[in-house]
């Protein structure tokens, strides 16, 4: 996983599940909404991007000129970026206390609401420390209908707006946005495939062998077996929610 994120270039933070068992009583309320100046369009904001990129290559060739010490092919601009501050493994007890909530919580599907749950806050949390205004998450359009049909037994129908929309403002101060909501996950698989993008698979909670599976599990199981007999049916739910 970190050998991928070091690929990508871009800045990233690794944080342990443990953590959330620290995390301040004021995740639980709404942050104060960010006032300041209007920022620019997203033409604009890209524009001035690509003119600052190109600023500082010809500074670094300059440089490079000037100096003569600089192997050709490499600069400053091709290391890619690391974690801005290296994670400390978690303590044992605090490992051992989130294994015992786990184990508290009596049903697979508590389970996956507990995990869900701890993910969430933590992401807001850590957006908040590192004054990010906004999250982009990668669920797609099947994980959209599969937790769409999931609140809808649990009965969060009230919460499909904020939980399968395309954004999330329920947090105040951070905004959780879903750009991929409109690929299903088939599309997406193809595309990685055909243009050699390395994939990610987070494994789910272990399941002992004779309890019976979650309703996240159920339904996803539900809605994959229909769409092999119905291509449609993960569109059609999703339309649903919309």
């Amino acid at each position: 996983m970190e050998t991928l994120l070091q690929a990508t270039g871009f800045p990233y933070h690794l944080v342990h599940l443990e953590e959330a068992l620290q995390l301040p009583p004021s995740i639980l309320q709404p942050g104060p909404e960010r006032s300041g100046p209007s920022h620019p369009s997203y033409k604009e904001a890209v524009d001035s991007f690509i003119q600052q990129q190109q600023q500082q290559q010809q500074q670094q060739r300059q440089q490079d000129r000037d100096s003569g010490t600089s192997l050709p092919g490499h600069s400053a601009q091709d290391t890619p970026a690391g974690p801005l501050g290296t994670p400390r493994l978690p303590d044992t007890a605090q490992s051992q206390e989130l294994l015992r909530s786990f184990e508290a919580a009596g049903t697979a599907t508590a389970r996956e609401e507990l995990l869900e749950t701890l993910r969430t806050h933590l992401i807001v949390q850590t957006a908040r420390d590192r004054g990010y205004a906004k999250v982009m998450t990668g669920e797609s359009l099947t994980r959209v209908a599969v937790k769409l049909l999931t609140n809808l037994s649990l009965g969060r129908g009230a919460f499909l707006a904020v939980d399968t929309g395309f954004t999330d403002q329920r947090h105040g101060d951070v905004m959780v946005v879903r750009p991929m909501r409109d690929y299903t996950a088939k599309e997406i698989a193809f595309y990685n495939r055909f243009f050699g993008v390395p994939t990610v698979t987070v494994p789910p909670l272990f399941t002992k062998r004779r309890e019976k599976p979650s309703i996240h599990q159920l339904v996803e199981r539900f809605l994959l077996g229909l769409q092999e007999e119905f291509p449609s049916t993960i569109s059609t739910v999703y339309r649903y929610g919309e």
